[in-house]
């Protein structure tokens, strides 16, 4: 065989080679797409770099494997229902209390789910291999929290941040509680109790 013929097949395994790690490279950009979705597309962003991006996203995703995340009991959903309905109840009166009780409920939420507990963006990241698509949610209320903190957030700003804590809390939840705008009283008042009859009526009606 020819020396030509040499630098051709090694020029064609060369190519080869090149093609299946572009071919994994490209599977593994739209793995982590598909798990993150617009959380890849910020952390690109984040990083200016793509590939670094992927290895701190591959990271989180190796990172979530070694935790026990486990659904909440269906008592525990409920009275976390009632419990959110009673901090966005009380929001008309006091919505930098109830976004700062949002904040920590959904804190709780995580932790009884088995996240762990850390400084902010490390659960944010923690929280996003399974919620990518509300996460950036969870960060923007997070950012009006402190700023509310600080006097720096108008009611709008608090209204959008407990309307964003919900979408993670509901994807916690799995989605089970009924939506309903912030400022608004959700919880059902229990049905009235009958009317007692005063003693005697009863007597009287049988005279």
């Amino acid at each position: 065989m020819s020396t030509i013929a040499y630098v051709v097949i090694a020029i064609v395994v060369v190519l080869a080679v090149i093609a299946a790690v572009l071919m994994v490279s490209r599977r593994r950009s739209d793995r982590l797409q598909g798990t993150f979705g617009p959380e890849y597309d910020r952390t690109v962003r984040q990083t200016g770099d793509r590939r670094q991006a992927e290895r701190e996203l591959a990271g989180r995703v190796q990172r979530r494997k070694q935790l026990t995340i486990v659904p909440l009991t269906e008592p525990a959903r409920q009275q976390y229902i009632v419990r959110w309905q009673r901090v966005q109840a009380a929001f008309v009166d006091a919505p930098i209390e109830s976004v700062r009780q949002a904040d920590a409920l959904v804190s709780q939420v995580m932790t009884d789910r088995g996240y762990p507990v850390a400084e902010f963006e490390q659960r944010a990241e923690d929280v996003s291999v399974d919620h990518a698509q509300v996460v950036e949610n969870y960060r923007n209320a997070h950012a009006v929290a402190v700023a509310s903190d600080q006097g720096r957030a108008d009611t709008e700003a608090l209204r959008n941040a407990m309307t964003q804590y919900r979408a993670l809390f509901d994807d916690l939840l799995g989605g089970v509680a009924p939506q309903t705008s912030a400022g608004a009283a959700p919880v059902a008042e229990p049905p009235p109790a009958p009317p007692v009859s005063p003693v005697g009526s009863t007597r009287d009606s049988q005279r």
